[in-house]
């Protein structure tokens, strides 16, 4: 059995074959261009490298309800040439095999769940942090997803003392996680890149409380038994600690959680989940 896996990402499309337990057989790269540009050129790659079925993650906003009449679409994004999208159907139409479509966020987190941090556990929230900020929850097994996926980087966050920032979303301005706290907001900010910033800067206590306070909405709202973080921003090392601190402090006692070095942890499998995850989408949907 052979598994088809694509990362669709804003700047790249990843698209490999592989098997059921992750491994990878053949990978390509694909530049993000318009969809007349891109698509001939990811069907092209498993017509050339047949496979069994194919697992799909994409960048959004996307329609990941199966009975909704735009499944499959990519749909409200701001990325030219691609709004209302329907990237499924064109994928169906070339290559006839059981597909899985989800987010890009999902596809990562279903790998965590599956192979990385949060394997074991019975409910996993992943959160990434980059450009942007998405979260992925799987509950016994499955992703949580209701008329969409959780669009959780646009919940609604206090904007805390001291921070005069107007807030980078173009939906909700300084009212949202991502607008506050994704990486172009700590860099417009500080008026310089996350990797110039010294680990000591105050900008960085500033994104850990914004992201513990997230983090405490949702061991309020779901119970997972572990919150798994990824993006680039965590390649800052010193968030996570700072991140802990500040949950045990708006958290103050009320909600039972196993020690915070084990409940708020880093990605496990780096920049292979989202393919890692494809692959495992796929086996699921040839069940």
């Amino acid at each position: 059995m052979i598994l088809g896996s694509i990362e669709a990402g804003g700047t790249k499309f990843v698209c490999a074959t592989g098997t059921a337990d992750g491994k990878v057989d053949k990978q390509v790269r694909i530049p993000t261009g318009t969809p007349d540009e891109t698509i001939p050129a990811v069907i092209k790659f498993f017509q050339d490298n047949p496979v069994d079925a194919i697992g799909i993650g994409t960048f959004g906003p996307a329609d990941i309800d199966p009975a909704s009449p735009t499944y499959g679409y990519i749909t409200s994004t701001p990325k030219p040439g691609w709004r209302d999208y329907n990237f499924l159907g064109a994928m169906k139409a070339a290559i006839d095999v059981p597909y899985a479509f989800t987010t890009d966020v999902n596809e990562a987190g279903y790998a965590e769940w599956r192979a990385g941090a949060g394997k074991g556990h019975k409910n996993m929230l992943y959160w990434t942090v980059g450009t942007g900020i998405g979260a992925g929850y799987v509950h016994d097994g499955k992703l949580l997803q209701g008329f969409s996926n959780p669009e959780m980087g646009h919940i609604m966050m206090p904007q805390l003392p001291g921070d005069t920032y107007k807030g980078r979303c173009p939906y909700h301005a300084n009212h949202c996680l991502e607008g506050l706290a994704a990486g172009p907001a700590v860099e417009e900010r500080a008026g310089k890149k996350g990797t110039e910033l010294a680990p000591d800067d105050p900008a960085w206590d500033l994104e850990a409380d914004y992201l513990s306070i997230a983090c405490v909405n949702a061991a309020m709202m779901l119970s997972p038994d572990i919150i798994v973080f990824g993006g680039g921003i965590m390649h800052q090392k010193q968030l996570l600690p700072k991140i802990r601190a500040k949950f045990a402090e708006h958290n103050n006692g009320y909600v039972a959680t196993p020690d915070l070095d084990d409940y708020i942890v880093r990605i496990g499998l780096n920049d292979e989940a989202g393919v890692m995850g494809g692959f495992f989408l796929a086996a699921d949907a040839l069940k």
